[in-house]
């Protein structure tokens, strides 16, 4: 058995042996269409949950990502820890955080160890590892708005030919970003705060979205090398979301516009021979995925860009909502059907933002639905989704969300 095997196999076991040991508290913060948690707009947005202890497991397939999150309430600050494990690349991270609510701003403290391979398909035993720690500082306006504080540390490390650039440096970056709405979405919590921790989501059915179910967000981020980074770049960020309710609002639309672009990149090498993605004074992961799990669903993630923009929607049609109905052994309380699209474009250059050549027009169906074994919950996302350009194939996505 090889090593990566062996450490694959000890890890998952690990893990497992976790969730089963994890003490029962109920999810404040259900985001799913089949079961959405009341809206509860009253008082500051920094309010930390009254249960003790918050268990997360979180699966997403064929990605094959398992995240588990257990954190402890103790008096007015969280103290959370974080594991996420990839079984089909052998992906290890780690998260451990320390957030103190304050009466007028939240503080948190966050150390991290991230270690990703190559696929499994490609036999190989390259990586890159990403070290750190972050403090971010959120002045809450309302529920639905906030304005946040990000400065970061990383330490990057990688034998990976394609990031040969990257190898060895140290990213030092402060973000400066805005939220309307949203207040539970971790797409756009990303955008403003931390980027790698974020669980993806199949589909965008958050009943906080903001008022009239409008929500912005937006940030700014620069690397700067007179603070000891190896990097120099400034990388801006918008999204915006809409949600459009039709008849009692149990049938509904949600549409998600993104875009980004570096302002100011730097250019450290240039040539036939070299990858586009090797040019600029950026670290390979703060480029712009436009596949993905909660991006163009049928598109690969390694498709990427310094500038992109996408747009999404998703239509929600009920079965039954609000129903206890027993089959498979399983008790089910909600079903919708989803209908998706999507169509955007990565690229390196702003200019080709405006040739409709480098679009990717992405359709698919799915499923959301909400069932109960016992006293456990479970948020089931499933889709199908197919590029309608290009040699990509059709895609089958399953997300998982588990909480008691």
């Amino acid at each position: 058995m090889s090593p990566r095997l062996s450490r694959a196999l000890v890890v998952a076991a690990l893990g497992l042996v976790i969730v089963v040991s994890a003490p029962a508290a109920a999810d404040t913060t259900a985001d799913s269409a089949a079961a959405p948690p009341p809206a509860t707009p009253s008082g500051s947005t920094g309010e930390p949950s009254t249960k003790s202890a918050q268990p997360r497991v979180d699966i997403l397939l064929p990605d094959g990502d398992f995240d588990f999150r257990l954190g402890r309430l103790i008096k007015s600050a969280l103290v959370e820890g974080q594991f996420r494990y990839n079984f089909a690349r052998g992906d290890i991270n780690a998260y451990l955080r320390y957030r103190y609510y304050g009466r007028d701003r939240t503080y948190q403290l966050s150390l991290f160890d991230t270690v990703s391979f190559e696929q499994i398909q490609k036999l190989s035993n390259d990586f890159t590892r990403v070290r750190g720690t972050s403090f971010l500082i959120t002045w809450p306006q309302n529920f639905y708005r906030r304005l946040s504080l990000l400065t970061e540390l990383d330490s990057i490390n990688s034998n990976r030919l394609s990031e040969r650039f990257t190898t060895d440096k140290t990213n030092t970056f402060v973000r400066l970003g805005y939220q309307y709405g949203t207040p539970n979405d971790e797409r756009s919590n990303a955008i403003v705060g931390e980027s790698r921790p974020r669980v993806q989501r199949l589909f965008t059915a958050y009943q906080e979205i903001g008022p009239q179910g409008f929500g912005l967000t937006g940030a700014l981020t620069s690397s700067f090398e007179t603070l000891g980074s190896s990097f120099s770049y400034l990388r801006g960020e918008l999204e915006g979301l809409k949600r459009f309710n039709f008849g009692s609002g149990r049938t509904f639309l949600i549409a998600r516009l993104h875009g980004g672009t570096f302002f100011a990149k730097k250019v450290v090498r240039s040539g036939p021979d070299v990858a586009p993605a090797d040019r600029y004074s950026i670290p390979i992961g703060d480029l712009f995925a436009l596949g993905g799990a909660d991006n163009l669903r049928g598109v690969s993630s390694s498709v990427s860009g310094t500038d992109e923009v996408h747009a999404t929607v998703e239509y929600f049609l009920p079965w039954f909502v609000e129903q206890d109905r027993r089959a498979l052994w399983l008790d089910w309380h909600s079903w919708y059907w989803v209908a998706y699209a999507g169509y955007g474009a990565a690229v390196f250059s702003r200019r080709d933002l405006g040739a409709l050549t480098n679009y990717i027009p992405d359709v698919g169906i799915g499923v959301e639905t909400h069932f109960t074994i016992k006293q456990f919950n479970f948020f089931l996302s499933a889709i199908v989704a197919q590029p309608l350009k290009g040699s990509f194939g059709p895609k089958a996505r399953v997300s998982i969300k588990s909480f008691r």
